[in-house]
């Protein structure tokens, strides 16, 4: 009889474990490593940067190649020895940050910079289609670039999330600036954005029932201010009073009753979102004649064109001016003030989209795998690829989805 343990069992068990154990490679398909680029924003008084350092370690673990031009994140107080710490390469001159496949701006590239580029490259950046002419389009084109928009880059659920990041920081950010400039140390008529007990609290009106709208509702419904939000969307409108809980009066874009509560108004919000390239005037010349001295204008839409007659395009450097006694402030990169916070949002957004590109295998193969990446797509090696950009400018236009079904 076998004596228990005994067997040999246990002892081939051990001696099995020394043994090399096969195990299937795991086999790439369609990865490519990526060299990106981050240069200085040249841009006057752009303060935000295309990549954090943590991204950029993200990517450079991941086998990809990353350069930053010197002083990139400077005013977002990231230096370069965070960059070259995760990975980075530091660059010291312009021709050097645009010698790479792929560049990652916040605004859109220069003249100056397209003619450091690559005939080929890949840009990602910002449109600014209130600043924009034909002759950028005609100038990508020509260098045969594909660039992505920002404005335009969807998600998997067909949401815009770099938008919506940039707006949610933008209605979190123009309640507080409203508020430094009604004070009397900045000129204004010297109330406070809210009120006291005993004391009205001071009207604020909102145009555009979008994402800029509702973090500015909620900023100032915070601080208890009356707050009236105007839009012709009535969904949107149901939609921000149900989140914001009833507490704003909400109403179709009727002239009449807008005029009116303009009259009466301490702060005034433009954030409509753009139709066919511009955002839509609502507020007549006249109108912005007939509001109180004093009271403040926020024109968030301007980037697009405004949606105020009255607004013209200002600076952080020079950010207000006065029409009829009103205050206007109209900088159209208004995220800019909070550049670290910016950055990092637009992080978090374009990191998993670039992880994305090198595991599908390039630009080509995202566009024609990822119909949410394609409609980001503006301008594909010579040819504008979006229908409203194309109108607008009056430029040729060739369907994306065309292009890539004859190229793949």
């Amino acid at each position: 009889m076998v004596e228990k343990g005994k067997s040999g069992f246990a002892e081939l068990a051990k001696e099995g474990s020394l043994y090399p154990q096969e195990k299937l490679m795991k086999v790439k398909s369609g990865n490519r490593s990526l060299k990106i680029s981050i240069p200085s924003e040249v841009s006057y008084q752009e303060n935000r940067v295309g990549l954090t350092p943590s991204a950029v370690g993200i990517l450079v673990a991941n086998g990809h190649e990353v350069q930053v031009e010197q002083g990139a994140g400077k005013y977002a107080f990231f230096d370069d020895t965070e960059y070259s710490e995760n990975g980075a390469q530091i660059v010291y001159s312009k021709k050097e940050a645009f010698e790479a496949d792929l560049i990652v701006k916040v605004e859109p590239p220069t003249f100056e910079e397209i003619e450091l580029m690559k005939p080929g490259t890949n840009v990602f950046s910002a449109i600014q289609l209130g600043n924009a002419s034909t002759e950028y389009f005609e100038q990508l084109n020509k260098r045969k670039i594909t660039a992505l928009g920002y404005e335009m880059l969807e998600d998997k659920a067909g949401g815009l999330p770099i938008v919506n990041a940039m707006s949610e920081l933008a209605g979190s950010l123009v309640i507080p600036i409203a508020a430094e400039y009604m004070s009397s140390a900045n000129g204004g008529k010297g109330i406070i954005l809210g009120g006291i007990t005993g004391v009205p609290p001071t009207r604020v009106i909102v145009l555009g029932a979008g994402t800029v709208g509702e973090y500015a509702a909620r900023a100032a419904l915070g601080l208890g201010a009356e707050v009236r939000i105007f839009d012709n969307e009535v969904y949107k409108l149901r939609r921000i009073k149900h989140k914001l809980g009833n507490q704003a009066f909400t109403s179709v874009i009727d002239s009449a009753t807008l005029e009116q509560s303009l009259r009466s108004a301490d702060v005034v919000i433009g954030a409509l979102r753009a139709e066919k390239g511009r955002a839509r005037c609502v507020v007549s010349e006249e109108m912005v004649a007939n509001m109180k001295p004093g009271s403040v204008i926020i024109d968030v839409s301007i980037d697009q064109g405004g949606c105020i007659a009255t607004s013209e395009t200002t600076t952080h450097a020079k950010p207000t001016f006065r029409a009829y006694d009103v205050i206007h402030y109209c900088v159209p990169n208004i995220a800019s003030r909070a550049a670290r916070t910016a950055t990092t949002a637009l992080s978090n957004i374009l990191t998993p989209v670039l992880l994305k590109v090198a595991d599908a295998g390039g630009i080509d193969q995202t566009i024609y795998q990822y119909k949410w990446f394609g409609s980001g797509i503006y301008a594909y090696r010579g040819t504008t690829t979006n229908l409203g950009i194309s109108k607008k400018y009056n430029l040729p236009y060739k369907d994306l989805g065309l292009l890539m079904a004859a190229r793949l």
